[in-house]
């Protein structure tokens, strides 16, 4: 058993270690706008691209008071709080390392992100005329020079924003119905991190695996997981 422990943990870690190397490097050598904005990796069909999102996965934002970026930040402590409780219950229980492990990405992609928004701002330099620093209805507001004054999100600890960078530029081909001639065509045009991909295949692992994971016994009652 601690070996399955240790397995999840160094795995846990590194992702967390990964993620943080990948977002520090990509918000101190990438400019914001620009030519150094975007890096090409696989070709014309993956890129690095910088930006920052205040909200969850995939930049999905819920209001702009001070209280939606609390809770958010604050459910993201208790998510992972319940994770690690949950997994700390299945581990003690024998459950299969493979299930450890879905359930050691996703606390690993939630408390990657929570990261972020604990001690960016005090780690790096706040510029509130940066576009993904604005946000409408916040109420606060800043001198931008030639941009004029802009409202700028809330700052400090669980309220600073999540780095990403990972893109794919594979667009529809020109022969699907849902074709825009002269629209985005991206088929998956949403920018992340490697925290939202850990969370990403730990979530799928569960999905797909599930029969394995939670195997009925036979009286057709679902047994633990295994």
């Amino acid at each position: 058993m601690k070996k399955q422990l240790y397995i999840v943990l160094i795995t846990v870690f590194c992702i967390l270690l990964l993620d943080q190397i990948m977002k520090i490097w990509v918000k101190t050598t990438f400019d914001y706008t620009g030519e150094n904005s975007t890096m090409p990796v696989f070709g014309s069909w993956f890129r690095l691209l910088y930006i920052e999102n205040q909200g969850m996965a995939f930049g999905t934002t819920f209001g702009a008071s001070i209280w939606a970026k609390l809770g958010l930040s604050i459910f993201r402590i208790f998510a992972s709080g319940a994770i690690a409780y949950y997994f700390i219950k299945q581990w003690r229980k024998g459950a299969r390392t493979e299930f450890l492990l879905a359930i050691g990405l996703v606390f690993a992609g939630a408390t990657g992100n929570l990261i972020d928004s604990m001690f960016y701002d005090f780690i790096f330099d706040y510029d509130p005329c940066i576009g993904f620093n604005h946000l409408e209805g916040s109420g606060i507001w800043s001198d931008c020079g030639i941009m004029g004054k802009q409202e700028t999100r809330h700052t400090g600890f669980l309220m600073g924003n999540v780095v990403d960078m990972f893109q794919f530029t594979v667009e529809w081909p020109s022969w699907v119905p849902w074709y825009d001639k002269n629209g985005d065509n991206q088929i998956f045009p949403a920018i992340w991190n490697v925290a939202d991909g850990a969370i990403s295949i730990g979530v799928i692992m569960i999905i797909f695996r599930q029969r394995k994971y939670f195997p009925k016994d036979k009286q057709g009652l679902k047994a633990q997981p295994r």
